[in-house]
């Protein structure tokens, strides 16, 4: 499948949040919606009237009852599936939060070693960007999949921050 990625509009603009504390990563299991079974980073998308900042700070708050202190965007996802569905994600970083990781209906909060993520239960781009931004790497990125299987990526590390 060929994308013009030039003229490409995404359907749905979303968010991640990982928390590095130390040598650890904050993920989560999703346990309903997109990616059900999966695990990942929190987040999701973007509500009318709201930032991106906004959306993440919330999803955060709603997934795992916990609010990520100065989360920083560090890169971009754009994601177009053959079905036709289309998404553009920012990726937060941050270093600490307040509350206590928490299981809610949405997501149970894991934390792995930054050496020892389980890609294999995550989507198949992840290990292209994930250990880079957990490095403190900025990036761009263009992703088309058939369902959970990735056809074609292309990525760019080491841009200026995304806005």
């Amino acid at each position: 499948m060929e994308v013009d990625w030039d003229h490409w509009k995404p359907q749905i603009r979303a968010n991640l949040t990982f928390v590095r504390k130390g040598d650890r990563v904050l993920l989560i299991r999703k346990k309903t919606g997109f990616g059900k079974g999966k695990i990942n980073g929190p987040g999701g998308k973007l509500e009318e009237g709201e930032t991106i900042l906004e959306s993440a700070h919330r999803e955060m708050r709603e997934e795992l009852h916990i609010d990520p202190i100065d989360p920083q965007p560090r890169g971009v996802l754009r994601f177009q599936f053959t079905d036709g569905l289309s998404m553009h994600v920012v990726v937060f970083l941050a270093h600490d939060f307040k509350g206590e990781p928490t299981e809610t209906v949405e997501a149970a909060p894991l934390w792995f070693p930054v050496d020892a993520i389980p890609f294999a239960e995550m989507w198949e781009d992840d290990q292209h960007w994930l250990p880079q931004l957990l490095g403190g790497q900025t990036f761009d990125s263009w992703w088309v999949f058939e369902g959970e299987k990735m056809l074609s990526k292309r990525i760019e590390f080491g841009l200026p921050r995304p806005r």
